[in-house]
């Protein structure tokens, strides 16, 4: 992509100068990403999948050392194992010309047994981020719905547009972190907090707030204006106050509903007595109930008629993915297709998701997780981000296939994403 302005054309020339990740470096990522095995079979050889060597040993358990390469080994007792693979990202943070550079690392070590393991590694995207938080990448191609690896490593490091898919998690971390002044300020000590790190350092040097929220600890907030910049603005008097209360909050996305509802009723979300609340969940839980049972009060005939005005908005906004559904056996997900079907999901889990008006929200695609007919969680999913936002089963806590419905969503993202291209 050719630079389209002089923060692009600054950054790409930049990029032309940056020297390569020193092999030690390399080396040190690969010490952290890859664990070698030792398989051993029922008659007690056990061989090393990194040098290939060979040897019996039926008494040791655990770990030990390979006598001819001495690698730490773990013993696998799997006779059946032959092939142990690992792949990663590692991330390497600089600057470059008065900007910060995140350097991604793709990590790929295989291993079979009885020949020497392999190794491969390839920097595939760089994040330039400007002290005033503007970004630009610079990455090899990837091919279309590739959420590990794929890429093509023979193609150029150059100027790509901002994607997704761009957006890394890494493994590791190199503790030689070189940082901007600017960001050295904020309080940023090395740790992500499960928040991607483009993000992370992009809401820290755009928004003084964000540092606000680093230096008293409030993490979750953190991670979730991080996400959500925009909203800041609407939440930023209470935070203050909970703030100067010391009242940490642990799940944002339920706090900031619970405002929500607090607005709503016209209650003051200034005052501590409503905005740090002893147990959170049931606050939240007991205006939901007392949002649920207003709009029960309302007249059928004006209800009938907003539902109908906003159903209009939501099939043409929402149409694309109608009829969407995948499952892995056991469990099924769908998206809801009307907004009385959220209705009657938010009634039946006992959550927000109809009352706070998910389903008008551009950037959300709400989906029902269900198995032999129970339902079992609800999900909200980023379209923009592709990436699912929430899943709360009922009264917004998880059920034992939290996690399972999770990587059902993922796995099947890219059906989301050709409905939007599409």
């Amino acid at each position: 992509m050719q630079p389209r302005n002089e923060f692009e054309r600054q950054i790409e020339k930049a990029g032309q100068t940056l020297r390569p990740i020193p092999a030690r470096q390399i080396q040190w990522a690969f010490n952290k990403c890859v664990t070698h095995y030792g398989r051993r079979t029922t008659k007690g050889i056990i061989t090393c999948t990194e040098c290939g060597h060979a040897w019996t040993d039926r008494n040791i358990q655990g770990n030990c050392h390979c006598p001819n390469c001495h690698t730490s080994l773990v013993i696998d007792d799997d006779p059946k194992r032959r092939v142990y693979r690992m792949e990663e990202y590692a991330l390497f943070i600089q600057v470059c010309k008065e900007m910060q550079v995140l350097r991604f690392v793709y990590l790929f070590h295989e291993s079979r047994v009885g020949h020497p393991a392999k190794y491969f590694h390839s920097e595939v995207v760089q994040r330039w981020i400007a002290p005033d938080g503007r970004r630009a990448t610079r990455a090899r191609l990837r091919p279309e719905f590739s959420f590990v690896s794929g890429w093509q490593y023979d193609s150029l490091l150059e100027l790509r547009p901002d994607k997704p898919t761009y957006n890394l998690f890494p493994y590791c971390i190199h503790p030689q972190q070189g940082l901007l002044p600017e960001l050295k300020r904020t309080g940023y000590h090395g740790h992500f907090y499960d928040i991607s790190p483009t993000e992370m350092f992009c809401t820290l040097l755009r928004d003084s707030r964000a540092e606000t929220l680093l230096k008293t600890k409030q993490i979750a907030l953190l991670r979730h204006f991080a996400e959500n910049a925009c909203k800041l603005d609407d939440y930023w008097p209470s935070i203050r106050i909970a703030i100067r209360n010391a009242y940490e909050i642990f799940d944002a996305k339920t706090w900031c509903d619970y405002l929500d509802l607090l607005r709503f009723f016209g209650k003051d979300v200034r005052n501590a007595h409503y905005v740090c609340p002893d147990n959170l969940h049931a606050e939240h839980d007991r205006y939901v109930l007392k949002k649920r049972q207003y709009y029960r009060a309302l007249a059928e005939e004006e209800r009938k008629r907003r539902e109908l005005a906003c159903e209009d908005e939501y099939r043409k906004e929402k149409g694309r993915f109608f009829g969407l559904c995948f499952t892995d056996g056991r469990i099924s997900v769908r998206v809801l297709e009307s907004i009385e079907q959220v209705r009657l999901e938010g009634e039946a889990m006992h959550h927000c998701v109809f009352e706070n008006e998910y389903y008008r929200k551009s950037d959300s695609l709400i989906l029902s997780a269900t198995m032999e007919g129970q339902r079992l969680e609800t999900v909200e999913v980023s379209l923009s981000r592709l990436t699912v936002v929430q899943c709360r089963g009922l009264c917004n806590n998880t059920t034992p296939y939290h996690k399972q419905i999770i990587a059902l969503v993922n796995r099947n993202m890219p059906l989301i994403q050709k409905r939007i291209a599409a």
